[in-house]
């Protein structure tokens, strides 16, 4: 089990730097693109073990991908139709997004299928994603526990389509971009339109990339998105596909030059959608300053620049509240908020977070823990935390077991840049699955190896 050992910095970070490729976006442009009819190029993959999980599935139904160079692939797609069924089970590794997608994928399928996931994922619930799918006529089976009755967990097993499936106006209890995602994509293999509602915004990939690709899909004024399959050709047109920068990744390199202090720190090619930038839109509430520089609106998505130029560090940062909409458009990015928070003037409310218990771990209780031992004052709630923040001075040098989850080992290893000495940050392999090169980046934004992986 390996670790990373970080130094505090002792000046501001300066320079620019690329963030890996969305995985949110990642995930779909190659399961898209292997639905699409006829060669589709991929640009900007991240590399990382999240995405490749689902280019592994897609390989395993009879996919055939190229690589043509870093983050770039040929996937020759062969049809909304054309999948054949794996030869044996398909491991998502530690990826939600490729499990609960596929499950989506493989609800219309004529053949039968097995997804199985490492440790962390067979703790993760699944019933959000399998009911709805199972009101369309899909039949997932999984794992229940006597803890929570009801519960559906990994392994699943997604059983052959005795014929279409059914269309559904279906309106989630909690917004979600992956349950959202898997409706849609069961809808392709539907005999009637498919909608789904949601009580607020929530990432939209899944429509953006679609309804480039020519499917019979609408976003109503009220949000809600229907896919219509009645009268559809049923194909989707091949098309180059380019994956900007992942927003979530880019949070902390933001969150490093805010509190160790910037001057003239650029994060490039971001994703800027605004399904994705409730991070920055809390920044601006904590007075960040972080100026977005959008240069293009890319195939399907807005991209542009992270500028950052804060010489002070974090002492300008103020207290602000977090809750509702915002909380759903920053979820994966509430451990570094909370981390900011920690060095935030007054005190900082989340809110409506319940979502970050089943994440790859309890990230209410590991994000609290964290903060605990750099010697922040922090409040556990049932669905969030009260940050007391601490703008002056230096952390409490710490060492952190991040329980296994990528986003709690980095959020950590920012923390322990303005710490008062070394800290140790535990088991980090899966920072793999979201950043690779992660300390690379910080270390040449520092100027110098303030941190550094051992074991």
């Amino acid at each position: 089990m390996r670790s990373f050992v970080v130094e505090p910095v002792s000046r501001p970070l300066s320079g620019r730097s690329e963030v890996p490729g969305d995985k949110s976006i990642g995930h779909r442009s190659l399961l898209f693109a292997a639905l699409c009819d006829g060669e589709v190029e991929v640009g900007g993959l991240s590399g990382g073990q999240d995405n490749a999980r689902t280019r592994a599935a897609m390989e395993a139904m009879g996919v055939r991908v190229v690589d043509r160079g870093p983050g770039r692939v040929t996937i020759t797609g062969v049809g909304v139709d054309g999948l054949a069924a794996a030869r044996g089970a398909i491991d998502c590794g530690n990826s939600g997004t490729s499990m609960r997608l596929l499950c989506g994928l493989l609800g219309g399928q004529r053949f039968d299928s097995r997804l199985f996931g490492d440790e962390s994922l067979t703790r993760r619930p699944m019933r959000r994603v399998t009911e709805p799918l199972r009101s369309m006529g899909a039949v997932i089976d999984g794992v229940s526990r006597a803890e929570r009755p009801g519960e559906v967990y990994p392994p699943l097993v997604v059983r052959a389509a005795r014929g279409p499936l059914v269309g559904i106006d279906v309106e989630l209890a909690v917004a979600s971009a992956q349950v959202k995602s898997a409706i849609l994509l069961a809808g392709l293999y539907a005999d009637g339109p498919v909608r789904v509602r949601e009580p607020g915004p929530s990432r939209d990939h899944t429509e953006r990339m679609l309804a480039e690709l020519g499917a019979p899909i609408a976003v109503a004024g009220d949000g809600s998105v229907t896919l219509d399959p009645v009268g559809w050709d049923r194909h989707l047109t091949a098309r180059s596909l380019e994956v900007p920068g992942d927003p979530s990744s880019a949070a902390f390199l933001v969150a490093a030059a805010l509190l160790a202090g910037a001057r003239g720190v650029t994060i490039a090619r971001v994703c800027l959608n605004r399904t994705r930038t409730g991070f920055l839109d809390a920044l601006d509430e904590m007075g960040a300053g972080v100026r977005r520089a959008v240069a293009t609106a890319g195939p399907g998505e807005p991209i542009g620049d992270l500028l950052i130029d804060a010489p002070g560090g974090g002492a300008a940062l103020r207290a602000t509240s977090v809750g509702g909409s915002l909380v759903v458009r920053a979820i994966d990015e509430i451990p570094i908020l909370s981390v900011l928070a920690a060095r935030a003037d007054g005190t900082t409310t989340i809110a409506d977070a319940g979502e970050l218990r089943v994440k790859e771990s309890d990230r209410v209780a590991t994000t609290s823990a964290m903060l605990r031992a750099f010697g922040v004052e922090v409040e556990e709630l049932p669905d969030g935390l009260i940050i007391r923040g601490q703008p002056g001075g230096r952390l409490r040098a710490a060492h952190i077991d991040s329980h296994g989850d990528h986003r709690i080992a980095m959020s950590a290893t920012i923390a322990a840049l303005v710490a008062d000495g070394p800290s140790r940050i535990e088991d980090i392999d899966n920072v793999a699955t979201s950043y690779p090169g992660f300390a690379r980046a910080l270390n040449q934004l520092a100027g110098g190896q303030v941190v550094t992986q051992v074991g």
